[in-house]
């Protein structure tokens, strides 16, 4: 809701509890079908009754605390350069250690900061003498061209998709340009147990300073 650059958002959910959460505290809500295999095809089921919106921003419920001007940014993009079709965004591990983890999805780019490949592999493999790799770990938040986000579910998933079990990749195999704003720092994702005990804890920690 801090994002300028919308003109509405819209809770995308199965789940009557998050419905009702989101209700609260007075969201627009959209109950989808339960049958969707991702958050891709929940956004897409919404944004094809929305015929109004030529951009669709997929603000994923793991990424909590990502950055309003992040999501500006990502609008921006789409509308400055027609050429680009879905725009996400990426930035450095603060510890290249993490990069390992498979839980961390890490993205390379090219010289015009479009993706060449996602995975949850190291990548690029730091294979030379130098060990001094800029590993980026993607975030996830995409915005999409209303038209390429509804061809994007009606294709079927691709090899490279299913081997990383990344849905991103099925763009990459069908030829679509996906731009990455890569930013300085990032927002913490939520991809264990473990990841949402630490948010819990951190958002608790900022209301009690909140209030006091």
């Amino acid at each position: 809701m801090q994002a300028r650059k919308l003109d509405s958002v819209i809770i995308a959910t199965d789940d009557m509890r998050i419905g009702e959460a989101a209700f609260d505290w007075g969201a627009e809500v959209a109950l989808t079908s339960p049958k969707h295999h991702s958050g891709t095809d929940r956004v897409a089921e919404v944004a094809k009754k929305a015929k109004e919106f030529a951009y669709v921003i997929n603000i994923q419920g793991d990424e909590p605390l990502v950055d309003p001007r992040l999501i500006d940014k990502v609008v921006e993009k789409l509308r400055s350069d027609r050429k680009i079709e879905i725009v996400t965004a990426a930035h450095p591990f603060a510890n290249a250690s993490e990069a390992s983890s498979p839980h961390q999805n890490k993205v390379v780019i090219d010289c015009d900061s479009n993706a060449l490949y996602f995975s949850r592999a190291v990548i690029p493999y730091p294979g030379g003498r130098s060990a001094d790799v800029n590993y980026l770990r993607h975030q996830g938040i995409y915005g999409f061209r209303r038209e390429i986000l509804l061809q994007f579910v009606k294709w079927k998933p691709t090899p490279l998709e299913r081997a990383e079990s990344l849905e991103q990749l099925r763009a990459l195999e069908n030829g679509v340009k996906m731009h990455v704003l890569v930013t300085a720092k990032g927002s913490p994702g939520v991809d264990t147990p473990q990841d949402a005990d630490a948010l819990e804890q951190r958002l608790v920690r900022a209301k009690r300073r909140v209030v006091s």
